[in-house]
């Protein structure tokens, strides 16, 4: 199955349907095509258990595959604090809203790296 001409945008918008339609919470879309040549757009979400990160990124990954898309990687999914669906042109992260809020992503790619350590007292914290 070979990818179906779906632009960046539009694949951005078929996730965030996916997220919405079992509740995903407080769903960013941050674009990243002026910082980064890996991906256009990341899509960052919270759900609110394990189970629910695993059940959204497994909607959106059925609503892509539908479309003809197929994802390159995921990565997460078998602890469902922080899960990462890469689909070449988006990022989808989801994650437990602890996660995200330690990890921070939106800062990240605001290029506030430095403001990331404010939150994370301990020493290397974020690399387990």
């Amino acid at each position: 199955m070979k990818k179906q001409n779906i632009s960046s945008e539009e694949l951005v918008k078929l996730a965030i349907a996916a997220l919405e339609d079992i509740k995903a919470q407080d769903i960013t879309t941050i674009d990243v095509r002026e910082k980064t040549s890996i991906t256009d757009f990341m899509v960052i979400a919270s759900g609110t258990s394990s189970r629910h990160v695993k059940s959204l990124v497994d909607n959106v990954l059925e609503k892509v595959k539908e479309q003809g898309v197929r994802p390159i990687g995921s990565e997460g999914l078998d602890t469902g604090e922080w899960a990462l669906l890469d689909l070449g042109d988006i990022v989808v992260h989801v994650m437990l809203p602890t996660a995200r809020q330690f990890y921070d992503l939106e800062r990240l790619w605001q290029g506030a790296e430095q403001s990331r350590a404010q939150h994370a007292p301990e020493h290397d914290a974020d690399q387990e």
